[in-house]
């Protein structure tokens, strides 16, 4: 965790948010427009699964998953990382002709995220075991925005990671509020009902939820990531669905479902 000095420091200019966006450049340009627009400190991170997916068939690799995750054998992991940061390079020069300067990232980047291989059948797959903020925290001190791929490392090289997973670590290590942007309005009671929208969760209700089936399928991978940067340390998190204007929407109650720890 950065010291509370600093994070006083950036809290004094303007909620400072963790975003995690998707790595679709089709969809990118309302998004990307939104994010400029946002008047506080950003730390981005951005997925990019359906272009990993597209490039390792052009290459005659097949494709594996196992519980969510790609399986990704070590002769994969260089396309993977290829893929990534190619991707993180042209979001990070979109924002920044839009006037935001943004700096894309991977874990390589300063040693930034730590991590260790979940498991040999999954290859190199990883789980964020560290995280330098103050790399993140200098950056946005100078007025940069920091969009991460999600790459991490161990002692034997670089290692894929889950975006959201990746989000939860840095959010908690800045101790920055997380909001996972998807294609989904928020946790709904009644899934056929956009307007059941559940503005507030906790911690508690959202585990009930799940017992209940109320929450269920697709949903659930959302409110684990959000449940994760919890566990990190975030004090709190949102899933909504990207358009302009959704931030100032979330932080306002108005849209998505803010998940908080129990009280």
């Amino acid at each position: 965790m950065v010291s509370s000095q600093t994070l006083g420091m950036i809290g004094a200019m303007k909620q400072a948010l963790l975003v995690k966006i998707g790595g679709s450049l089709r969809e990118a340009g309302e998004l990307l427009d939104e994010l400029r627009d946002y008047p506080g400190p950003l730390v981005l991170v951005h997925g990019g699964g359906p272009k990993i997916g597209e490039w390792l068939d052009r290459m005659g690799f097949e494709t594996r998953f196992h519980n969510g995750l790609r399986v990704t054998p070590p002769e994969q992991m260089e396309v993977v990382e290829m893929v990534l940061t190619t991707l993180g390079k042209q979001l990070a020069d979109g924002l920044s002709l839009r006037g935001r300067p943004a700096l894309a990232l991977s874990g390589r980047d300063g040693r930034l995220l730590q991590a260790a291989l979940m498991s040999p059948a999954l290859g190199r797959v990883g789980e964020v075991t560290g995280v330098q903020a103050e790399l993140l925290q200098g950056l946005l001190q100078i007025g940069l925005t920091p969009l991460i791929a999600p790459i991490g490392l161990d002692e034997q090289g670089p290692l894929n990671i889950n975006a959201d997973t990746v989000a939860g670590a840095i959010a908690g290590a800045l101790g920055f509020p997380a909001i996972f942007l998807t294609d989904v309005v928020g946790v709904l009671h009644d899934p056929q009902d956009s307007s059941s929208r559940l503005a507030r969760l906790a911690r508690s209700q959202v585990r009930a939820l799940i017992q209940e089936g109320i929450i269920s399928g697709g949903m659930i991978p959302k409110v684990e990531a959000a449940l994760n940067a919890l566990d990190k340390g975030a004090p709190w998190a949102a899933i909504a669905r990207g358009r302009r204007g959704i931030l100032q929407a979330v932080l306002s109650g108005d849209e998505g479902t803010r998940i908080q720890p129990d009280a």
